[in-house]
Parts: C-alpha cells; sequence; structure tokens
C-alpha cells in the first residue's frame, strides 16, 4: 500500500505522559505511519516504544533502518540515532546532533516536508527550548498541517511556545484533543482538509541539510552555501558556525554539521562558561597546593625563605576563591521572551 501521508511528533521533557495520552486516544484504523522522535540520553534503555505499545490499538517498534512505513503503526526513533524519512521506508543514522540530541525532531520534522509535503502532519509537544520549531516551520513552508500541544497544558512549555511564535501553525489544541483531531485529519484525503494546501519546490539549503542528516560530508554536501559565517564558534567541534535565516528565526551550523538554534547555542555556551571556571578553580587549587608543597620542601631541605612561595601560594588560592564564588552565582544564558 503506497503511503503518501504521514505524523510526526516531536517531543521532549515530560514527552512520556503526553505521548501516552495521545497513543491512547488514536483510533484502531488510523491511516498513516506515526514516526516519534523523543529527546532522550544515548546510553536510554530505549523502553519508549514498549510503553506506547501498552497503551493504544496501535503497535509500537523501535524503528529499525530500511524498514517500510505501513498506516496505523507507531515508529520511534531509538537512542542515539537521528530517524528520518524516506519515500514509503525508514533511515537511521548517525548524522550530527542537532541542537544537542540525537535523535533530535528537526531531522525527522524536515524529511517529512521533504518527501510527503502536504501529505505531513507535525506535531510538536511539551519540552524545554525550541528543538522541533525549524522543522515544523518546514512541514508548514512545504505545504503540510502543523499542530502543536496547548503551551497551557504542556508540562514544559518552552517548545510548543517557540513554534506558535515562530510557525503559522493550524492547531493549537490541548492533549486529550490531539489524538481524536490527528484521526480526523488522516481519515481525510489530503486535499480536503481544512487548510489550505501548498505546494512549493523544496528549498536548497534544506535539501543540504537532509543531506547532512542522511550521513552526508557537510562540505560535499554544500553546507557553505546556506549562510554567510558569523562570529561564533561551535561548542562541539569549535568550527565556525554558518548562520541560516528561516522565517524571523536565525540558525547555526558549522561544516562539521553540528546544528543549533539560538536558545540551544545560548545554553551550549552556558554549560562550556561553566565547565571553563570549574577547570580554572581547579587549575588555581592544584597551584596553590604545590606551592604550598614546594615551599614546605624547601624549606626543610635548604632553610631558605620560602616568603615568595608562600605569599603566591595564598595569591592563588584568594584567585581560586573568587572564581568558585563566580561560578557559584553565575546565572545561565538564556534567549530574550521578546
Amino acid at each position: 500500500m503506497r503511503v503518501n501521508q504521514i505524523v510526526v511528533i516531536g517531543t521532549s521533557a515530560g514527552g512520556v505522559e503526553a505521548l501516552r495520552t495521545i497513543v491512547a486516544s488514536l483510533p484502531a484504523d488510523f491511516a498513516a505511519p506515526v514516526c516519534v522522535a523523543m529527546h532522550m540520553s544515548p546510553q536510554s534503555p530505549g523502553i519508549l516504544s514498549d510503553l506506547l505499545d501498552r497503551v493504544g490499538p496501535l503497535p509500537s517498534t523501535n524503528a529499525r533502518s530500511g524498514e517500510r512505513l505501513c498506516p496505523g503503526r507507531i515508529y520511534v526513533a531509538p537512542p542515539d540515532f537521528h530517524m528520518v524519512v524516506e519515500p514509503g521506508a525508514i533511515r537511521l543514522t548517525k548524522g550530527p546532533k542537532e541542537n544537542r540530541f540525537r535523535p533530535a525532531i528537526d531531522p525527522l520534522f524536515r524529511s517529512a516536508a521533504q518527501v510527503y509535503g502536504p501529505g505531513a502532519v507535525g506535531v510538536l509537544l511539551t519540552g524545554n527550548l525550541d528543538d522541533g520549531t525549524a522543522g515544523l516551520w518546514a512541514i508548514k513552508h512545504l505545504g503540510g498541517i502543523a499542530v502543536v500541544q496547548d503551551p497551557e497544558d504542556a508540562m514544559f512549555p518552552d517548545m510548543p511556545r517557540s513554534a506558535i511564535d515562530h510557525v503559522e501553525v493550524d492547531y493549537v489544541a490541548a492533549l486529550k484533543d490531539i489524538g481524536p483531531l490527528l484521526g480526523t485529519l488522516v481519515a481525510k484525503p489530503i486535499e480536503e482538509r481544512a487548510v489550505k494546501v501548498v505546494e512549493r519546490p523544496v528549498p536548497e539549503y534544506l535539501e543540504i541539510e537532509m543531506k547532512i542528516a542522511r550521513e552526508e560530508n557537510a562540505l560535499d554536501a554544500g553546507i557553505e552555501r546556506v549562510g554567510p559565517p558569523s562570529p561564533f564558534a561551535c561548542p562541539e567541534c569549535h568550527g565556525v558556525l554558518l548562520e541560516l535565516k528561516e522565517g524571523n528565526r536565525t540558525r547555526f551550523r558549522c561544516h562539521t554539521g553540528h546544528a543549533y538554534s539560538i536558545s540551544s547555542l545560548l545554553s551550549a555556551s552556558s554549560e562550556a562558561i561553566e565547565d571553563a571556571l570549574w577547570n580554572a578553580i581547579r587549575a588555581l587549587e592544584e597551584g596553590d597546593r604545590l606551592l604550598t608543597e614546594v615551599a614546605a620542601h624547601v624549606k626543610s631541605t635548604h632553610h631558605d625563605n620560602t616568603a615568595q612561595l608562600t605569599t603566591l601560594a595564598q595569591k592563588t588560592k584568594r584567585e581560586a576563591e573568587t572564581l568558585r564564588k563566580i561560578v557559584i552565582e553565575f546565572e545561565p544564558l538564556v534567549a530574550s521572551k521578546s
């Protein structure tokens, strides 16, 4: 059976219960495949598919690369793999992290937009920061439907709120209403849906990003054509970040392929600042200890005046204490809510 539509769902913090609520309310005759990407640790046991399999009428499995997409089945991205869709099939990749995660939501959503166009339905649920906004924008730009959990209904409202701020969302709904809404949407022919179907060519930059997600070398894929160099470095590989404009949003990609929204870049920078401060504290404290031991050794063996060493050790200790106070009071960098 040819699949001409797909539902893709993205979530992060609070996502397990949100997904269980939706899956429990999907009809048994659901007319499209459902692909799910949820942020998780690479060391996660990968039991999300089992949890979803128990609560609703649709079978749920961890996706396998090359697996055919079938209506009425749920496919979950396994830990440490991006899941992207191709015509009628799934592909798992070890492409570069996006917004600091693999699996990330944006690659799945972009691939659904690229392959299925107006037949794609993107659903963004609870989560921190803003992964999924760019992917949902791509779905909407290429004629698909954008559904977002009501931020007031979300355990963590950042991801839904970001999507509403930056995407012309078709539906904002409470969790309990999303399953029935999806059932209604996929039961209709694409051209009869309530929203206007818009068919556009896939932008070059999105084609390039999908090549990267599918493990093609970023430089060979044409990464240098997506935007001008920015003054910022990639927090993961320290390469120059290129600046992408998408609607009213700015995003970044490095030559290796790592991708960041402004919010995820700020979050990564905050961690880098805190790590650097703690490393400086460690180095200063080790310097203090070394100077103190050297002073003791010199005094015991040579009876030399060790005042200078002792003074330097005390100064180093004060500097470490000053830095410790700074790092304890350090507030993470956050994107403006405006």
